[in-house]
């Protein structure tokens, strides 16, 4: 599980920015059992879910780019690129002095019953530090720490890394946990199997969410969950199916089925109903999902097999825009699920932004739960919580949706459209 993630000097977050996912004392007895899951080794409360509000080009897509970034470059670093090739990394442009300094990564997070602190720091040329400690029970323990050309590896919990910084297979512009793990160490490669297993879905993202729900409703097992999810959400869908292409009848390796499942756009039919004059269902009628139905039930149809794999395996689950072509009602109960004991026993979290205040309710999340981008006069974002304010000035229970909307808490957009308005759209000559 997710515990906090940190980002500094990166594109609109020029001081660090942390998103906790560790329940707060101030929230403490509040939707407790719903909510927060115990973890009981660590003696940790530890959120499901979170949500991000803030006005237009207040830097909430820019932290799901900064999740994006830090997994990527993470799982390719080694890989993907060649001595000397520049890292293509964007800080915080608005500042002389930023602008010339690192970008700064940190994520703090639970694996295999132990806790891992990973960071770095990078810029375009090359990584500046990084480090990685672990605590199997009570204590912290360094594994690595690097700076510069200067490495400090620990000699018998991290015995591969070793001898890669001894023998001098590192390059400047890749992970020391990335490189590890390409040779087998084995913390490294849990660390960067975990992170891997985090799913994101953006506009900007390569994912092709639509394409792995399409894996999945060709398996037995999980077409009959993706059905009843569907169904639940009241989209009149009896019944889908993958259309064969033309690479799926070709004898190819497993691993390239999945390549072009995920590369290809599959063709996706839904059924529905068709009823006689006494409105007795008689057939079925096949739609083109793509053509045929609404934007919200292709939307829906693309959540749904990572949402089933997500909650079946307990992974964390990030979404730019999650509400965006979905009724509110309908996220609403995605939330509650990944809150409930029931349909979340592995208690996988969720994490996304909107601007759709009908969700911003405390039937739905406690105040550590709810958090905000405001963006200065300076181009500079700042990340807090509902449970940063003083008890006294937010209560438990008050409407959050109505008192954001006034302004009570930032994050809100400063209009000035009268003035602007008059002195530029309404000057002028115009014909009649």
């Amino acid at each position: 599980m997710l515990l906090q993630f940190s980002v500094k000097n990166y594109k609109t977050f020029k001081n660090k920015a942390t998103l906790s996912l560790i329940a707060s004392n101030y929230d403490k007895g509040t939707k407790e059992t719903e909510n927060v899951t115990y973890q009981e080794q660590f003696n940790l409360r530890i959120l499901k879910s979170a949500v991000i509000y803030g006005a237009n080009a207040s830097g909430k897509t820019k932290l799901i780019e900064a999740f994006m970034f830090w997994k990527d470059f993470i799982i390719n670093s080694s890989k993907g690129s060649q001595e000397g090739e520049k890292i293509e990394i964007t800080p915080f442009l608005l500042d002389e002095n930023s602008a010339k300094e690192p970008t700064e990564f940190e994520a703090i997070f639970i694996c295999n019953k132990k806790i891992y602190r990973y960071g770095f720091e990078v810029t375009s040329k090359k990584i500046v530090s990084e480090w990685l400690y672990y605590r199997p029970k009570t204590k912290e323990i360094e594994l690595f720490y690097r700076e510069g050309e200067d490495f400090e590896p620990h000699e018998r919990d991290f015995i591969k890394g070793a001898k890669i910084v001894r023998e001098g297979f590192l390059r400047d512009n890749a992970l020391l946990l990335s490189t590890a793990a390409q040779f087998n160490d084995e913390k490294s490669i849990e660390v960067l199997q975990w992170v891997r297993s985090i799913a994101i879905i953006s506009k900007i993202t390569d994912s092709n969410p639509k394409g792995f729900t399409a894996i999945k409703i060709a398996s037995r097992t999980h077409k009959p969950k993706i059905l009843e999810l569907l169904r639940a959400a009241d989209l009149g869908i009896e019944d889908v199916v993958r259309l064969e292409s033309e690479t799926d009848t070709v004898s190819t390796s497993k691993k390239q089925k999945l390549l072009n499942f995920l590369l290809t756009i599959p063709e996706i039919q839904t059924s529905h109903k068709k009823y006689n004059e006494k409105k007795i269902a008689v057939d079925k009628v096949s739609f083109n999902l793509d053509k045929e139905e609404s934007a919200g039930t292709q939307k829906f149809f693309a959540l749904a097999g990572p949402i089933i794999d997500v909650l079946e395996k307990g992974h964390v689950f990030i979404v730019d825009e999650l509400d965006a072509q979905l009724h509110p009602n309908l996220v609403s109960e995605l939330i509650l699920m990944f809150n409930s004991k029931e349909f979340n026993p592995f208690n996988a979290q969720l994490i996304f932004n909107t601007h759709n205040t009908n969700l911003l309710n405390a039937t739905l999340f406690r105040r550590d739960q709810i958090w905000f981008t405001e963006k200065n006069r300076y181009g500079e974002v700042k990340l807090y919580s509902l449970a940063d304010f003083k008890s006294t000035e937010v209560r438990k229970n008050e409407a959050y949706g109505f008192n954001y909307m006034k302004g009570k808490y930032g994050a809100v957009p400063h209009l000035d459209f009268s003035e602007h308005l008059n002195t530029v759209l309404f000057e002028g000559d115009y014909e009649e």
